[in-house]
């Protein structure tokens, strides 16, 4: 066997108050999810069948003269089959014939594995096979520097035993080409997550709170009334989900449930503008602003007084992050 390598804005619907971002400081902080990569390196494998008929008048068109076969694409590079009748290597005489698989397209350094089978045309199944494919573990592919790079044997067949054997029948030689052209991926698993926006869900009950729809309960704090929902206050608070779930099942045992009837609760022992902030809280999950708690006097003081009486309220309501400092 003998290689050879010759060649020549803005205006959409209105957005959650700003404060609404202020939850996502309680956020926990994510651990990224492992990742994982494989490099994988293949072969694209395609086939060429090259009938060479008039092998007799062939003969004689000189050594280094080749017949080529029509090109054939694999692993997106152009390839053809040259048959040297006379041979490729002036020194061997026309002694013999020489195949080769040569790159007919551009490309720089394209890897392969070759097969170049002489078909054998008595039935017999005894054709001649040279293989990359077989050796390719220790010799690796070859590599095709640019176009016109070739892969072959000079020394392919002796013509004298050619011309007398079952490979050679009326005057036709039948020669079958293999390329495996080296390709690499790389597979590369990321992580199985969706990429989720910041909750909004404070404000859509926020909402729900300013809208009043749906509400099954009334507040009556010093004359001021206050609509609510029983099961957001009771998902947010011990207080109210054992005021509103516990008392009313023992109502409902002693006969004394009222059915469908909006409920109205008194507090009397708080500000309106202090039961306020707790249903904003509960609602929104963050603090009113400071000028709205002391909406009703720049007086220091009595902003203090509101703020420690809404940390008694939540005290009250079980509501430990609501903190106004």
């Amino acid at each position: 066997m003998e290689d050879e390598d010759t060649g020549p804005g803005d205006g959409g619907e209105a957005s959650p108050p700003h404060h609404v971002a202020a939850s996502s400081d309680r956020a926990r902080d994510m651990v990224a999810s492992p990742t994982s990569s494989r490099s994988v390196t293949q072969t694209v494998n395609g086939s060429h069948h090259f009938v060479i008929q008039g092998y007799s008048l062939a003969k004689g068109m000189g050594v280094g003269k080749h017949i080529a076969s029509e090109t054939f694409t694999v692993g997106g590079y152009q390839w053809a089959i040259y048959f040297y009748p006379d041979g490729k290597n002036p020194e061997d005489n026309s002694t013999y014939v020489s195949v080769f698989i040569a790159l007919a397209s551009d490309g720089t350094d394209v890897r392969a594995l070759f097969e170049l089978t002489l078909l054998d045309q008595s039935g017999k199944g005894k054709h001649k096979v040279h293989s990359h494919f077989d050796r390719s573990l220790e010799s690796g592919p070859y590599t095709l520097k640019y176009r016109g790079s070739m892969w072959g044997y000079k020394r392919f067949f002796r013509r004298t035993a050619l011309e007398q054997s079952d490979f050679l029948k009326d005057d036709c030689l039948k020669i079958n080409c293999t390329v495996g052209v080296v390709v690499s991926t790389m597979d590369y698993s990321r992580p199985h997550s969706i990429e989720v926006p910041e909750s909004d869900i404070g404000f859509h009950f926020g909402t729900l709170l300013d809208t009043q729809e749906g509400v099954d309960v009334i507040f009556s704090v010093a004359g001021e009334k206050f609509h609510a929902h029983k099961l957001v206050l009771a998902a947010r608070s011990p207080f109210f989900r054992s005021e509103f779930f516990d008392h009313e099942l023992g109502e409902e045992k002693n006969g004394t449930d009222t059915g469908d009837e909006i409920k109205e609760i008194v507090i009397d022992d708080m500000d309106p503008v202090v039961f306020k902030a707790v249903l904003h809280f509960i609602y929104r999950d963050n603090l009113v602003n400071d000028d709205e708690l002391s909406a009703s006097s720049s007086d220091c003081s009595i902003f203090d007084r509101l703020s420690g009486k809404l940390m008694a309220a939540a005290d009250k309501y079980e509501l430990p992050s609501c903190d106004p400092d």
